[in-house]
């Protein structure tokens, strides 16, 4: 205020009394002029803030879809004991590859020694038989024309010569019979593979009415992995590769990945054996199947792995950082950056991952600028400014050398 304004003040007190009235009046009037400057108009506003984005730009993408599968053995084989007895033996370490017709266990085989025994004996006393009954039969047929003997004696004679021969027939089956079940006893691998634990021990009886299981062998140097697919994703792709938008991936239409359960992706790709022709009624999926090789024995039966098939190509398809893309309950959104600096939410229709982005198949436009980072400074409606974003793998070694 100006010191025209002040009070005037009138006593016989020495000036000294008033003084540090005056001064301090002096003070505030000061302090209110520089007040008013700083509230005055022309003050410069804050920019706004920049947020990382990317811009939308169409290219050919693999559309794989990511499915829950097992993995099973190529073949299994569940070795029994198809002759009954006492288990002498156990002829393979658990755990072990075994080949083909390779020994496994040993059955007690002197019963069937003795079987076979008696069969070649009763094999010996038929052949002598129809040694007899021949020699017999030819002797009746040279008298038969001198009308020597009766017709009747020939024909018996005849007679006993094919039933001689029978019996030896007989006999021989009864002897290969006997060798067969002899082999029985020792039992062996019907594939090559792996063989787990055995299932009974030395000394255990087998074979009394059904054929016990004794170890369990299974093929895995190929696997088969199984997985099934929704009857909806099914149709609403094949509309799509029909109508042009995608087309199919490979000769067989599919090629698939294991996605193991650490998060790696198996080394060897898979072969699509077949889809399903029916639609399980209680789920409403397809089951499909894939022939994997696996050389070093890391796929293991009854695995759960995930399996990722590409089925589809987008020849426009756009691909967005994962952190840009909001998942919910209700839908898939991003933030777009208009030209105008204003953020607006987008809804989008998500398909599968690629790597560390989202495939989108629906809502965006080449060219449209979506936030990556800076989320945290929208203010309401107030524009921002949009950076191309930067990955942190990228942006890492940048920070790095500027620091040094």
């Amino acid at each position: 205020m100006p010191v025209s304004a002040l009070p005037v003040i009138r006593s016989s007190a020495p000036v000294r009394a008033w003084l540090p009235a005056l001064l301090l009046a002096a003070a505030l009037a000061g302090c209110g002029g520089k007040s008013n400057d700083a509230a005055a108009p022309g003050g410069n506003a804050p920019p706004p803030p920049e947020v990382g984005v990317v811009q939308v730009a169409p290219r050919p993408v693999a559309l794989a879809t990511e499915l829950p599968g097992r993995i099973e053995a190529l073949r299994v084989a569940e070795v029994r004991a198809r002759a009954a007895g006492i288990l002498l033996k156990r002829l393979f370490k658990e755990g072990s590859d075994v080949k083909a017709g390779q020994p496994l266990f040993l059955i007690d085989p002197a019963p069937y020694q003795a079987t076979l025994a008696s069969a070649r004996a009763g094999l010996a006393r038929a052949e002598a038989n129809v040694t007899q009954a021949q020699a017999l039969a030819e002797r009746y047929g040279s008298l038969i024309g001198d009308n020597a003997i009766s017709k009747q004696d020939y024909v018996n004679a005849v007679a006993a010569q094919k039933q001689a021969e029978a019996d030896v027939a007989a006999g021989r089956a009864a002897v290969q019979t006997a060798q067969i079940n002899l082999g029985y006893a020792s039992v062996t691998s019907p594939i090559a593979g792996r063989i787990g634990r055995a299932l009974v021990t030395e000394g255990a009886l087998v074979g009394q009415g059904d054929a016990t299981q004794l170890a369990v062998v299974q093929q895995i140097d190929r696997v088969y992995v199984n997985f099934t697919q929704s009857t909806t994703e099914v149709l609403r792709l094949r509309r799509e590769v029909e109508s042009g938008k995608f087309k199919r991936a490979g000769k067989d239409g599919a090629q698939v990945r294991i996605v193991l359960e650490d998060g790696t992706t198996y080394g060897q790709p898979g072969t699509l054996l077949f889809s399903d022709l029916t639609v399980d009624a209680t789920s409403g999926q397809i089951t499909l199947r894939a022939d994997v090789p696996n050389p070093n024995e890391v796929l293991l039966p009854g695995m759960y792995v995930r399996v990722r098939i590409e089925q589809a190509e987008a020849e426009a398809g756009i691909t967005l950082p994962q952190q840009a893309v909001t998942r919910g309950p209700t839908g898939d959104t991003v933030m777009v950056v208009g030209p105008d600096g204003q953020v607006a939410q987008r809804n989008v229709r998500v398909g599968s991952a690629v790597g560390n982005e989202w495939v989108v198949l629906e809502g965006l436009s080449a060219g449209e600028q979506v936030m990556v980072d800076g989320f945290q400074k929208l203010r309401g409606n107030a524009p921002v400014k949009p950076v191309p974003w930067q990955p942190a793998a990228a942006s890492a070694p940048a920070s790095a050398a500027s620091g040094r």
